[in-house]
């Protein structure tokens, strides 16, 4: 009888096996979660197109308005087809030697409408991480505007997406070798702004300043404009930084509200400084702090509580004032709207901030300095060091291989004086009128 029991068991478990491993696998699809990376995927794509181009744009003078929606636009359309064709798969493809992903995913092969990453569709995933590449090199357009010609930037961007962008996001998010060290970057500390900044800083020493910079006052077109579009890119933040840990949960929640508070903390952080330094507390720079909070949180916001929120975005603030108003005119390098300065050197604080606060009663995955581990501390330095030396380099070979092709990357001097609007697309943004 005995024997019997276990037989028909057996063969029990032999027939409701196959449903049993289906209904498992079915099971880890999430529909909470898909529908918040959906929304997340949205809000970071909204940051680009309409975010970075209003707040980029406002800084950029009024015969160059155009031209600066233009670049945005175009980086952002760019990465969307490099990714699906290339760029996925070299970021997240079969990891090859800790540097870069197999081509197993190129134009999105082996990929169906029921493949999952993690709880959420393959197909969402491509897409969140395809609006990361997107704003990444449209981050870089901000040191270089009123002066690269469009075709130039046109192929720049490529490049850079395919050669310097998909390995660092390897390195960190697909099993490089900076993710087997234990480096720590929750949503683009370095794959995004240390990345943008190193590179824009490298292109605006190449291509030069711009005529009559230091001489001349270059006034903003819109200062309305760029306070808007700080606007969009906050509210879109909260996709990048809580949508980056890929399900509706507690952490994406304190993702959220660290975001938030950075933000804030930065622009009063700016605000007061400015206030206190130059006796007049501007939009221009309650905008840019709350973007200098924005970034440094980014990396940490998975790893830290809401007092590392507070101190991370007090830094920032005061960090991307002095690097905007003392460190580019000592320097003396033309960044015109400050990438290097507030994503660059504010991405490097948050990378650093991420090693000395990570907490591991927020993420067990992160313990810092503070929590009794200094060697993540050392694993964040290297980790920084490694990004701006491949960006510096690699981004030095894809301006040569740029301006062999376009013949040159600055427009000609009579076009520039002119504005890009008009030389370079025919438009202009605004009728002035003669009284």
């Amino acid at each position: 009888m005995k024997l019997k029991e276990k037989l028909t068991a057996l063969a029990l478990m032999l027939f409701l096996s196959p449903v049993s491993s289906a209904f498992a696998e079915e099971a880890t699809l999430n529909s909470g979660d898909t529908a918040w990376m959906i929304v997340s995927t949205a809000l970071v794509m909204m940051m680009t197109p309409a975010g970075l181009a209003l707040f980029y744009g406002g800084m950029s003078r009024y015969k160059n308005l155009l031209n600066t929606f233009a670049m945005t636009f175009m980086s952002y359309c760019l990465a969307s087809v490099i990714w699906v064709v290339i760029g996925y798969t070299l970021a997240f493809g079969p990891d090859i030697g800790g540097l870069i992903g197999g081509l197993d995913f190129t134009f999105l092969n082996n990929i169906t409408v029921k493949s999952l990453s993690g709880t959420i569709p393959t197909y969402v995933y491509v897409l969140f991480q395809m609006t990361f590449a997107g704003i990444t090199v449209a981050l870089v357009l901000g040191s270089i505007v009123d002066r690269m010609k469009f075709s130039s930037w046109l192929l720049f961007t490529t490049l850079w997406i395919i050669f310097i962008y998909c390995p660092i996001a390897h390195w960190v998010w697909g099993g490089g070798w900076m993710a087997k060290m234990g480096a720590l970057d929750f949503a683009g500390g370095n794959v995004v702004h240390i990345n943008a900044g190193v590179a824009g800083l490298v292109l605006s020493l190449v291509i030069g300043k711009r005529i009559g910079y230091g001489k001349e006052t270059m006034f903003p077109s819109s200062i309305a404009l760029t306070g808007l579009g700080a606007a969009l890119l906050w509210f879109g933040w909260f996709g990048f930084n809580a949508g980056s840990q890929l399900a509706a949960d507690g952490l994406a929640g304190s993702a959220f509200l660290v975001t938030n508070t950075s933000a804030a903390m930065g622009a009063i952080s700016w605000m007061f400084t400015e206030w206190y330094i130059t006796r007049k507390p501007t939009v221009l720079g309650i905008a840019s702090g709350i973007v200098a909070g924005l970034v440094s949180i980014t990396p940490a916001a998975g790893f830290v509580d809401l007092s590392a929120a507070l101190v991370i975005g007090l830094v920032a603030g005061v960090l991307g004032f002095i690097c905007v108003s003392k460190l580019k005119h000592k320097m003396g390098y033309d960044d015109s709207l400050d990438a290097f300065g507030v994503h660059g050197m504010c991405g490097l604080w948050g990378a650093l901030a991420t090693g000395i606060f990570a907490n591991p009663a927020v993420n067990p995955n992160g313990t810092g300095l503070l929590y009794g581990n200094p060697k993540q501390l050392l694993i964040q330095i290297i980790s920084i060091a490694a990004t701006a030396a491949f960006t510096a380099v690699g981004t030095l070979i894809v301006i040569t291989i740029t301006r062999l092709a376009t013949n040159g990357l600055r427009v000609e001097r009579d076009d520039e004086i002119l504005g890009l609007d008009n030389s370079q697309h025919g438009e202009r943004a605004f009728e002035i009128l003669n009284s």
